[in-house]
């Protein structure tokens, strides 16, 4: 199996992802098998000062040294599980040592997969404003939908003041159900996850639309091309 490479930035988010190719590694390793993974990940202070200034290049060097690092001790390839920060992927993908997976390129496929038309977009406010989806989406011909400024302010809040350290409140679930019900009313049939922390508080279960759980797809895409399996990872 090929070496997995995680190009991290949140830590919640990336332990998720991790800890998904492991467990979920056996149904094609056997017992306890898993591909060989490799994480690099700067602070996410360090990622989050050329945010705050919409600076994309140096979030974008910040991914490819990560990616360089990981190459040099013999990563095949890598996944970023950060949805907003692929916006800085296009400044250095031709320069990477590796190929990238896309999370939303990986998310798209899941909802052609299983029929959905028009997605909500949940996720900080710096994804849910960019292109990063909207483009992938408009690929596979589906629609979307974004919260309105006040939803995506309190999403983008209880991202960055809770969920990437570890705080996981009620409250805050209360408020993301209310979001996606809203998401519902304006016609969409399924929400995406879009910040990788936010399957940690919403999932099928709790939530007023079916997830498309970037975090997990992403990590079961990173599985499937790790082992060269063709289709769908579970």
């Amino acid at each position: 199996m090929q070496h997995i490479g995680i190009v991290a930035c949140s830590a919640e988010g990336a332990a998720l992802c991790y800890r998904t190719i492991c467990v979920e590694g056996a149904e094609l390793a056997g017992r306890h098998g898993h591909p060989e993974v490799s994480m690099h990940t700067y602070s996410l202070a360090q990622y989050m000062e050329p945010i705050y200034r919409g600076d994309w290049d140096a979030v974008g060097e910040l991914m490819l040294a990560s990616a360089e690092k990981l190459a040099s001790i013999g990563a095949d390839f890598v996944v970023c599980p950060d949805n907003t920060i692929h916006q800085a992927l296009p400044h250095v993908e031709s320069r990477s040592p590796l190929p990238w997976l896309h999370i939303a390129d990986v998310v798209a496929g899941e909802a052609v997969r299983r029929g959905f038309r028009r997605v909500g977009l949940t996720g900080t406010k710096y994804l849910v404003e960019s292109e990063v989806y909207p483009e992938r989406l408009a690929k596979r011909g589906l629609d979307f939908a974004r919260p309105d400024a006040d939803d995506r302010e309190e999403c983008n809040r209880i991202i960055f003041d809770e969920l990437v350290t570890s705080v996981f409140t009620p409250e805050s679930i209360a408020r993301f159900q209310r979001i996606i019900a809203r998401l519902k009313a304006e016609g969409c049939d399924a929400v995406v996850l879009g910040c990788t922390e936010i399957p940690l508080i919403i999932n099928d279960a709790n939530s007023p639309l079916p997830t498309l759980d970037s975090t997990r797809l992403l990590a079961r895409a990173a599985l499937q091309r790790s082992a060269g399996a063709s289709g769908r990872a579970r």
